[in-house]
C-alpha cells in the first residue's frame, strides 16, 4: 500500500492556498477559453470547404434540421459559420473575451431552444465554460489584459 501524502504547501500557506496557487484564475480562464473555442471552431470547420467557402450541404442543413424562425437558411448558414470562426479565434487570443463569450452563449441558447433541445446537458456544459468568461473576462493571459490592464481583476 502506498501512503498518500498531502500536496506540500509553501511556508505559511494552507493546502487550499497551495492549490489556489497552482490553479490560478488566469489558468482556469485560459482553459475555459481554449476549451469552448475548440468546440465552436471545429463545428464551424465542418460547414466549410477550404478556408471559408460554405459547403452546399451546410445550406441544406440550415434549410431542414437547423431551420430557424425569422432567418432565411442562407443568412443563418452565413451567420453561424462566421460566428463559429470569428468568436473562437477571439477567445483563444483573449481579445474581446466577454463579447465573444456572450455571442457564443447566445448561439448556444438558439441551438438549445430551436435546434437540439434534447441536448440540454451538452449546452449546459458549454454555458458553464462561457459564463465565467462573461463574468471575469479573459484573465492575465489574454490580449484584453495587455491592451486594457486597468480593467481585469485577475
Amino acid at each position: 500500500m502506498i501512503a498518500r501524502r498531502p500536496l506540500p504547501a509553501a511556508a505559511g500557506t494552507t493546502g487550499t492556498q497551495a492549490w489556489r496557487g497552482l490553479l490560478s484564475d488566469s489558468l482556469l480562464l485560459w482553459i475555459a477559453r481554449v476549451g469552448i473555442a475548440s468546440v465552436f471552431f471545429l463545428s464551424g470547420r465542418t460547414k466549410v470547404e477550404g478556408w471559408l467557402s460554405i459547403k452546399p450541404s451546410t445550406y441544406q442543413l440550415f434549410a431542414s434540421e437547423y431551420a430557424l424562425p425569422l432567418l432565411s437558411p442562407e443568412l443563418a448558414a452565413h451567420l453561424a459559420t462566421g460566428a463559429e470562426h470569428l468568436f473562437p479565434a477571439l477567445l483563444v487570443l483573449g481579445l474581446f473575451t466577454r463579447v465573444s463569450a456572450l455571442a457564443l452563449l447566445g448561439m448556444t441558447m438558439v441551438i438549445e431552444i430551436f435546434v437540439y433541445p434534447e441536448a440540454w446537458s451538452t449546452h449546459l456544459s458549454w454555458a458553464g465554460l462561457l459564463l465565467p468568461l462573461i463574468a471575469r473576462g479573459g484573465g492575465r493571459w489574454s490580449l484584453d489584459h495587455v491592451l486594457w490592464p486597468a480593467h481585469p481583476r485577475h
